[in-house]
């Protein structure tokens, strides 16, 4: 779940992470109220959504007085924006972020994750940022630097020096903050571009997104409703409120899956084999067969989606013929009737393809995954098993 810019920004700076001074606002009028309450000789004007990519999309804005802040606020808010983060279909601006402008001498980019080999935290760095770092990250593998983080970070100032960074004290000192803010909330992604060195020589991070971890926020409520109404889209949200963590992907194959490892091991194998997934989903283990249902109607209302595989190991609270009874509600309830591929494992799994079978699903099973993910990827490609 992605925090939007001044979500994340608040977060941040309750750990002394220093920002430029802003304000949100929801309206074309309270943007020029909140202008009048900062000491700042030029604003800008940002849009305020939970994806990166919106200074090149026309979502960020300049301007010298108030009134022109309430200006290009009216234009931005209400309308949808599109970028490389969103999807084709955009994102709809709820409100702005109205930020004193900052005279910036140099750019970095820095931002934290979780090794996915060794689950360390581990810091990436460059010496280029700014709009235009992901296509520059693309062109050139060397750009961005890694460094894992140990306790104390003492290697941290060194690390900068080699990337050519200056005042690097200041700069270690901001990061140890960030770090900090990531490792105390759990977080999946903290990023700052840029991350910007101003002409009065201070450090600042002038945009700032963050990640959260939808399974650690029982220990984090605050976080939990710090993302209520922006993290999600309205298919996102509907799952979640079913008790299916589900993420939209750009693929055609609809996947259902019970168990966020077996989900991402899904994906990766439809991807092995020449498939592109249309999403990830998780299955709950306190999901009922109708919430599961609710699910699958989400992908066989997708018109990306092409076919549907359905992978799951029945055991503990999740048994293959709960999940059986949802994916055969939802296929009653549409008029989409997607070629669906199911391997099912372990707990019911006999009486799961019974389910399947005898409500007429166009459904075929498979014992191995590898050949249900062979045939899944036929199908979507339209092509003869």
């Amino acid at each position: 779940m992605n925090l939007s810019e001044y979500r994340s920004k608040e977060l941040i700076a309750q750990f002394g992470v220093p920002i430029p001074q802003g304000r949100f606002a929801q309206t074309a009028a309270e943007a020029e109220a909140r202008a009048r309450e900062l000491s700042a000789k030029k604003y800008v004007v940002k849009a305020q959504i939970a994806a990166g990519g919106r200074g090149l999309a026309g979502g960020i804005k300049f301007a010298a007085t108030p009134s022109q802040v309430s200006d290009e606020a009216g234009r931005l808010i209400g309308t949808k924006l599109v970028t490389e983060q969103t999807g084709k279909d955009g994102e709809t601006i709820a409100g702005v972020y109205v930020e004193e402008a900052v005279d910036i001498a140099d750019q970095a980019y820095a931002s934290f994750v979780l090794d996915p080999k060794t689950g360390a935290p581990t810091l990436l760095a460059s010496a280029k940022g700014g709009v235009a770092f992901e296509e520059l990250a693309r062109m050139d593998e060397g750009a961005v630097q890694s460094l894992e983080l140990s306790a104390d970070t003492a290697n941290l100032s060194k690390f900068l020096e080699k990337l050519g960074l200056s005042k690097v004290d200041a700069l270690a000192s901001l990061l140890k903050k960030a770090k900090t803010a990531f490792l105390e909330n759990d977080l999946l992604l903290l990023e700052i571009n840029p991350l910007a060195l101003t002409k009065s020589g201070d450090w600042l991070a002038v945009d700032a997104k963050i990640t959260l971890d939808g399974n650690a926020l029982f220990r984090h409520p605050a976080l939990e409703g710090l993302s209520d109404g922006e993290t999600m889209t309205a298919n996102e949200r509907a799952a979640h409120e079913n008790e299916i963590n589900f993420v939209k992907l750009d693929g055609n194959i609809g996947v259902v899956v019970n168990g966020a490892g077996l989900g991402l091991a899904t994906n990766d194998m439809i991807i092995d084999a020449g498939g592109r997934p249309a999403n990830f989903m998780d299955i709950r283990t306190t999901a009922t067969s109708f919430q599961i249902a609710k699910g699958v109607e989400l992908l066989l209302e997708d018109p990306q989606v092409k076919a549907i595989l359905l992978n799951v190991h029945g055991g503990g609270m999740t048994v293959c013929d709960t999940v059986a009874e949802g994916v055969a509600f939802a296929y009653s309830r549409s008029d989409r009737k997607l070629p669906l591929v199911a391997r099912l494992a372990g707990q019911n799994e006999d009486w799961a393809r019974k389910i399947l079978k005898d409500r007429m699903l166009p459904v075929e099973s498979h014992p191995s995954i590898s050949q249900a993910i062979a045939a899944v990827v036929a199908k979507s490609s339209g092509r003869a098993v």
